[in-house]
């Protein structure tokens, strides 16, 4: 019996989660940091990675035959030629590259995705007028540097983590646009994700108890993780995260980027992962409702009526999928007297809008949805399941999981 071990790097912690070769859960460890202090973040990441590696049980460790690394997408970081940081990395929502985003427009294609301030290239030129690039040889993104701490191979990424630093995942190679802009430095070898890499340091593999022939295999990002974990497989089956946010990914045979909307294309094997993400979702709700009043209230709800309630939930002005207006005000009225009424005006309208992501995702020329699994906290809500169910015209069901470590651990089983 073989075990397989994959690792989430989030925004509050690391989660390490290992599996059998039928993909049950097998054991379960966290480590929680504070994103707020980033000059010591590599060497929290580093004290993540390895108490991660120390809390699995030893019967486990001395089984697993392959492990894979999530990270947050856009979190990158400059390292020498030895693989240390020479400064911070910078975190997936740093916009401090947008000062370099007019200088991209005029390499890069019309919409494309590195086009946004926090994009891995956006990092890359912000990075490159700091004094301590000169000292920088390797540009990796956090997964690529988690990754090398356990096989040793510098400036080894995946396509998933690689589609933000301009990488052409359609034709698996970096564009003509990119080298032109001849950044002195290794930018990463990008291979599929789940690629075996090469086996665990064997100073690692002995002080910790592993196999020697234990496989480190290239990772993804946490979104797609999480995606993977969803049990979502074919064309037309997509995902919709219910967090503070409300975020629609579809899987499609047919590529779709736009960034007038915020969309774009992760490769998922010979398939497309077509996503976009609203303000609305879960932190509106939280604004005038507490957990304990969502359940009771919702439950009250006379799902056989439809709300009449017109609403674009928001907490500040501001959307870009599937409305993009930066200016888009937040609309709440009229506000009935009946909590229950309100909640179901609330609700409704979410679901109105993810209708619309969804839409607009096939307009564009993706698949056509034919079913719908739902993460985060809004996937307990049946009443909302309900609602969303009615305005999809497809079914909606919860994911069989929703950590990003487990769908990691089936990257790295997948992979070996």
């Amino acid at each position: 019996m073989g075990f397989y071990l994959g690792i989430d790097f989030g925004t509050s912690g690391a989660r390490g989660m290992v599996i059998d070769e039928e993909a049950l859960i097998q054991t379960e460890v966290r480590y929680s940091f504070e994103m707020s202090e980033t000059s010591d973040m590599a060497s929290c990441w580093h004290r993540a990675l390895f108490t991660i590696l120390e809390q699995i049980p030893q019967q486990l460790r001395l089984e697993i035959r392959a492990i894979a690394i999530n990270g947050t997408s856009s979190t990158v970081l400059l390292c020498d030629g030895d693989g240390n940081p020479v400064d911070a990395p910078l975190l997936y929502n740093d916009a401090r590259g947008a000062v370099m985003v007019e200088q991209l427009r005029n390499i890069a294609p019309p919409n494309h995705t590195v086009l946004s301030a926090t994009s891995s290239l956006a990092k890359l030129l912000w990075m490159s007028q700091l004094p301590s690039f000169a000292e920088a040889r390797y540009f990796m993104h956090q997964a690529d540097w988690l990754g090398f701490l356990l096989h040793g191979q510098l400036g080894i990424s995946d396509y998933h983590n690689a589609l933000k630093l301009g990488y052409d995942v359609e034709e698996l190679k970096y564009p003509e646009w990119l080298e032109k802009l001849q950044i002195k430095i290794h930018l990463p070898k990008v291979m599929t994700p789940g690629t075996p890499v090469a086996e665990l340091r064997g100073e690692i593999a002995d002080d910790f108890g592993f196999r020697r022939d234990c496989w480190v295999c290239t990772g993804t990002t946490d979104s797609i993780a999480a995606f993977i974990a969803s049990g979502a497989k074919s064309p037309g089956e997509a995902v919709t995260s219910l967090g503070s946010t409300l975020v629609l990914k579809l899987l499609s045979r047919k590529r779709v980027e736009d960034a007038r909307y915020g969309i774009y294309s992760h490769r998922l094997g010979e398939l497309w992962l077509v996503g976009g993400a609203s303000n609305t979702g879960g932190a509106v709700l939280r604004q005038f409702f507490t957990d304990a009043e969502l359940k009771s209230l919702s439950s009250e709800i006379d799902l056989d009526k439809k709300s009449e309630l017109d609403y674009y939930p928001l907490l500040k002005a501001g959307d870009r999928f599937p409305i993009n207006d930066p200016n888009l005000p937040p609309r709440l009225e009229p506000r009935p007297e009946n909590p229950v009424e309100f909640l179901h005006g609330l609700l409704e309208s979410i679901a109105r809008i993810e209708a619309r992501g969804y839409s607009l995702l096939q307009e564009l020329g993706a698949d056509p949805l034919s079913c719908v699994y739902t993460a985060g906290g809004g996937a307990q809500n049946p009443a909302w399941t309900a609602i969303r169910g009615r305005r999809l015209q497809v079914r909606v069901v919860r994911s069989e999981n929703t950590e990003a470590a487990y769908g990691t651990a089936l990257l790295a089983r997948n992979g070996e």
